[in-house]
């Protein structure tokens, strides 16, 4: 296939390229480093040093038979947008291209209005270049569990069946974002909706759960193909962040009373989840969402796995739980239903001491880089 992945030099988007050049698909890259730009401003950084997207793109061209094109140019840019759909005609469009952090949007109004004005108009301007130059072209769009929030009923994949006064429909789930990006996420879904039902395309909407996990196998092929590990307050995810917390030997910070429960999944799942959407694609005028996580955990249950896993590696610590800067349910139902992947084929990598072990001796190697001030969380929901 002829593949464009928007935002592909981020933690996702770069594996992804990688895995889908290797596998023999025409793979374009688009990006315009927004996120680096956001690292200088907060001043934290990735974990793994990073040689610039071009050079690893070269780099991959060089001992790759199957190059992979890269595009610098921002999604904002309606004309470059149009031009490059126009020129690659692609048959999968990954839309990893947006602003991927809920604190970030949560500092204030600058931050909450680049956000959404970013992620929500970047998608509005690729939808209408899809229109104009590739209408046929099947949309993976990259969502999150967090659009759902943790409503008191089971979470269904994007559709809810109901009755009402003697009458029934089949409606989009009903949503409750936590946070400006995530509301951004919820406002994407129902423009990309609207675009299916109007004018015919077909789109995956994968929401995905808690991403963690620091290599792929392409990553694994050269320390320079490595991708953007975060563990700060802004990019970084709960488990990434435990681990680095344990191998600086600090105790591992839990927001809350820690009962907080959400999806995740290891990064090398959602890659063969995107791969499981491109081969079996939605239908023309369907709007398909599949729950992209592997296994439910709290956050007391993730800080008990890594203790463990730490202890067996040993290193020594505990958890101390923090006043959490979220505004959140911390005691709550959570039920989603994931069968879609599943029963297309995926095959779950779950969090164990191996698994975890992995992270723990990669990270270990990159210790004297961990930035201690950027772990703790300084932006609250609430001031």
């Amino acid at each position: 296939m002829k593949i464009l992945i928007l935002g592909g030099d981020g933690y996702l988007g770069w594996p992804t390229a990688m895995y889908l050049s290797k596998k023999g698909h025409a793979v374009t890259v688009l990006d315009n480093f927004v996120k680096k730009k956001i690292e200088n401003e907060q001043n934290i950084r990735p974990l793994f040093p990073q040689v610039p997207l071009r050079e690893r793109v070269n780099l991959w061209n060089k001992n790759i038979n199957n190059p992979i094109k890269f595009i610098m140019g921002d999604m904002l840019n309606h004309r470059l947008l149009y031009d490059t759909l126009g020129e690659i005609k692609p048959d999968s469009i990954i839309h990893y291209a947006e602003q991927p952090s809920a604190p970030y949007s949560m500092r204030g109004r600058e931050s909450c209005y680049f956000t959404q004005y970013n992620n929500v108009m970047g998608t509005i301007n690729l939808l209408f270049a899809m229109k104009k130059h590739c209408p046929e072209a099947h949309l993976i769009k990259l969502g999150t569990m967090g659009e759902y929030g943790t409503p008191n009923i089971d979470i269904e994949e994007g559709w809810l069946n109901i009755e009402h006064k003697g009458r029934k429909d089949r409606v989009m789930y009903p949503k409750k974002p936590g946070s400006f990006y995530h509301l951004s996420k919820v406002h994407d879904s129902n423009n990309i909706e609207f675009a299916c039902r109007i004018w015919g395309f077909k789109c995956t909407d994968l929401n995905q759960g808690v991403v963690y996990g620091v290599d792929t196998n392409e990553t694994k092929l050269d320390e320079k193909f490595s991708t953007s590990f975060h563990y700060d307050e802004v990019f970084g995810t709960v488990i990434n962040r435990f681990i680095c917390q344990s191998v600086i030997g600090r105790d591992l910070t839990v927001y809350g009373n820690g009962s907080q429960t959400r999806g995740y999944l290891n990064i090398i799942d959602t890659i063969k989840c995107i791969e499981i959407a491109a081969n079996n694609p939605a239908k023309k005028s369907e709007f398909r969402v599949f729950n992209q996580y592997t296994e439910v955990l709290s956050i007391n249950g993730i800080a008990k796995k890594v203790i463990k896993a730490s202890s067996l590696n040993g290193i020594k610590i505990n958890h101390t739980n923090i006043k959490n800067p979220r505004v959140e349910e911390e005691d709550h139902y959570y039920k989603p239903s994931n069968t879609s992947l599943i029963s297309l084929g995926l095959n779950p990598i779950k969090i164990n001491d191996d698994v975890l072990t992995e992270m723990i001796k990669k990270v270990l190697k990159h210790k004297d880089r961990i930035l201690i001030n950027t772990v703790m969380p300084n932006i609250k929901w609430q001031k």
